[in-house]
């Protein structure tokens, strides 16, 4: 059996539909090259995904007792998380419902 490592990152200020364009990038390359990428990615994703990415990294490294350099992204994905209702005031006493998006990221690395 093969091992893998998680990462989560849970309630991120950042819309799913956001963050699927950033992780669509980096699924199924080695970690070395993914990072990379993710650092020349000019998205609002792309520094939550490197954080979460070097966060799967050292729990693969320190807990499971996996080579670094051989890792690779197996999975990742986000799903929606809970919506934030707000409301901004409009002419005329009326009201515009704002919805603040949020998401939930994962990324699992395994040893090549």
């Amino acid at each position: 059996m093969e091992k893998e490592a998680k990462a989560y990152l849970s309630n991120a200020r950042i819309s799913a539909r956001k963050v699927k364009i950033v992780i669509d990038t980096i699924r199924g390359k080695k970690v070395e090259e993914a990072l990379a990428m993710l650092k020349f990615t000019n998205k609002a994703a792309a520094p939550l995904v490197e954080k979460l990415l070097k966060s799967a990294i050292a729990n693969a490294t320190n807990n499971h007792e996996m080579d670094g350099s051989k890792l690779m992204v197996s999975e990742v994905f986000a799903n929606q998380g809970p919506t934030m209702k707000r409301i901004m005031p409009r002419a005329k006493g009326s009201a515009y419902k704002i919805r603040k998006r949020t998401s939930h990221i994962t990324i699992i690395v395994k040893e090549i």
